[in-house]
């Protein structure tokens, strides 16, 4: 119940960021140097001025989207300012980038949900495991068992393999990172 409240809030939060903004998918983006770096030849500025316009495409060049912001101090000298801007014309659609930061994030909450299924079940099948495990050191007392406690022990039987053979995976790994880590050698 507090998971799905949980999922439920943070899907309502992602949907209402992600809309709440209003980004234009259609624009002109033109770059052109400062004023002052093109009128002036002794100043030594490279900076760049970025100016962003919601216009037509055919209207995507400095007269379109410079001129109506920065006219008056460019004034006269427009053909030695406009040729040395770059306009772009640029369209994206933000719905589709929507549905996809969407999709990223139900993907990694359902990751983080299985994740932590994951660490609450490992406790439960490691202390089922480890209270029922019997060595079997006589191969004859399989044989005397027969029809459902037959399959009972054959699957208690592969469980306690399976856990024992993961204990001992774990335990080599362990001293493997002891001899690379402290010791600086390999395992043979």
């Amino acid at each position: 119940m507090l998971l799905k409240y949980i999922v439920l809030c943070l899907t309502t939060i992602c949907i209402v960021s992600v809309s709440g903004q209003s980004y234009e998918d259609k624009r002109c983006k033109c770059v052109c140097p400062s004023p002052a770096a093109v009128f002036n030849s002794s100043a030594t500025t490279d900076h760049r001025r970025h100016y962003i316009a919601n216009v037509p495409p055919n209207k995507c060049n400095c007269e379109g989207v410079i001129l109506p912001r920065d006219g008056a101090e460019i004034k006269g000298r427009e053909q030695e300012f406009c040729p040395r801007c770059e306009c772009k014309y640029e369209n994206r659609n933000t719905t589709i980038i929507k549905v996809v930061v969407i999709i990223v994030i139900w993907v990694i909450m359902l990751l983080v949900v299985y994740m932590g299924f994951l660490i609450c079940l490992d406790p439960l099948i490691n202390k089922r495991a480890k209270a029922s495990y019997q060595e079997h050191t006589n191969e004859d007392d399989e044989s005397t068992l027969s029809g459902p406690s037959q399959q009972m022990g054959l699957r208690g039987n592969v469980l306690n393999r399976v856990t024992h053979q993961q204990d001992k995976w774990k335990k080599q790994v362990r001293e493997q990172r002891r001899n690379i880590y402290d010791r600086h050698t390999m395992l043979n």
